[in-house]
């Protein structure tokens, strides 16, 4: 079945073209399409072109299949092209002639993207959380190590101590410059476009602002037109988001796979977070976190893939975008994968506490020490050349034992401020 067909029936050839993955795709969707349905059946009673019983029964009929479709049991059978018609289908089936009234006044195109918008505001709804918890449980790491220090790295070349407290609450704040674009595409999601119909708006007096209010949105799209044109703007700005979360599990990752080689030997986990050689047997490798950068690192890819799936089309709809569902609803799924399993995993990271005693990381104090003399009274430019003149002749001794209070006390205090800038981003 499909909503536009006239005539014969397409090609073989043209309608799996056509198609695509859509079948599996939109069962992502199914719950949101009933749910818009049921809000668009509520309407048409409101303004007269449905009556109170007919409603009743349309609304009935979608919430059950809403249900069947939240407990996984929907499903879109080969006969049928998308989500929108197997609906469709199943209403006809059951309620005769009342289920062909259910499209009066929209159009297949507004019911993609009121059901799209609808899922993306859950799953943006579910990242946020998972970024919160995630945040949470670094912030917790961060306060347990931040007197436990650790050499920090530019250029790859030792530089100067820092703590595993730094490390931690570095991602953290990461996350919530990350939840800054989670929030702004979940502001641009939430904008009802139920009602555009084909993107030229219906003829009949509809009401907008009754099935943006039915549906939970925070305000209404109110050009039809450029209803029509949110779509490629849309799953954008959602994957900018994805995007940003992404690179920050993927450095996160790479600096514990970094951290894990036995040329650092910085932090381990449990064996049973890691996994072994086929040939080697002393090998505990971090293939979760490796797994965990790569996917993250084709996540940061999707908002270039659909600039240049939707760079040259004009308004309208184009049906281009039907691609966009395939990219993005993956990429969602695979982001709160990862970010479930970094939930699990970090929390058992062991930190080794007495890295700094190591004779190599030597050279990492010399700063503390050219800083003192500067506190002395020192110009620094003396105190500089002092330092780098003691260092070539193999004179300079460290002293362990500065207090380092930019990384400890300081830091701490710093936490308390990134869970309250984190909390003010919440919505």
């Amino acid at each position: 079945m499909k909503l536009w067909q006239q005539g014969e029936g397409a090609l073989a050839s043209i309608e799996k073209f056509t198609v695509g993955d859509d079948r599996i795709i939109d069962l992502h969707l199914a719950k949101y399409d009933c749910r818009a349905s049921a809000a668009h059946a509520k309407m048409l009673g409101k303004i007269g072109l449905l009556q109170a019983d007919e409603v009743t029964a349309l609304v009935k009929a979608l919430e059950d299949l809403e249900q069947i479709a939240a407990e996984g049991r929907f499903t879109i059978e080969e006969e049928f092209e998308d989500v929108h018609s197997k609906i469709e289908f199943l209403l006809i089936d059951a309620l005769g002639d009342l289920g062909k009234k259910i499209h009066t006044a929209r159009s297949r195109n507004d019911q993609v993207l009121v059901a799209l918008q609808l899922y993306l505001k859950d799953e943006l709804e579910v990242l946020r959380n998972q970024t919160k918890t995630l945040f949470d449980i670094l912030i917790d790491l961060a306060d347990k190590h931040k007197t436990h220090l650790m050499p920090g790295y530019t250029h790859m070349q030792v530089a100067m101590p820092s703590s595993f407290g730094l490390w931690f609450s570095a991602y953290a704040e990461s996350l919530i410059d990350d939840l800054q674009f989670v929030k702004s595409a979940f502001q641009i999601v939430d904008q009802n476009p139920l009602g555009s119909a084909a993107g030229y708006g219906s003829a009949f007096a509809i009401d907008r602002n009754f099935t943006t209010e039915a549906l939970g949105f925070g305000q209404l799209k109110y050009n039809v037109v450029n209803a029509q044109m949110g779509r490629g703007k849309v799953e954008k700005v959602t994957a900018m988001a994805l995007s940003m979360l992404g690179g920050t599990l993927a450095k996160m990752a790479m600096d514990i796979c970094l951290f894990m080689g036995q040329d650092f030997n910085f932090i381990s986990f449990p064996d049973e977070l890691t996994t072994g050689s086929s040939i080697m047997p002393h090998k505990k490798n971090p293939d979760v976190f490796e797994l965990i950068r790569g996917k993250c690192n084709l996540i940061q890819a999707l908002p270039n893939q659909l600039t240049l799936l939707a760079s040259n089309l004009p308004s309208g709809y184009h049906r281009e975008m039907q691609l966009t569902k395939s990219m993005l609803i993956s990429g969602i799924q695979t982001l709160k994968e990862c970010m479930e399993l970094f939930q699990f995993c970090i929390p058992q990271i062991q930190v080794r506490k007495d890295l700094l005693a190591d004779q190599k990381y030597d050279l990492l104090f010399s700063v503390d020490t050219l800083e003192e003399w500067v506190q002395e009274g020192m110009p620094f430019r003396e105190a500089y050349g002092k330092m780098k003149k003691m260092i070539e002749t193999g004179a300079y001794t460290p002293n362990r034992d500065v207090p380092h209070t930019h990384l400890g006390s300081r830091g701490n205090l710093a936490l308390e401020a990134l869970t309250q800038k984190m909390d003010s981003l919440l919505w």
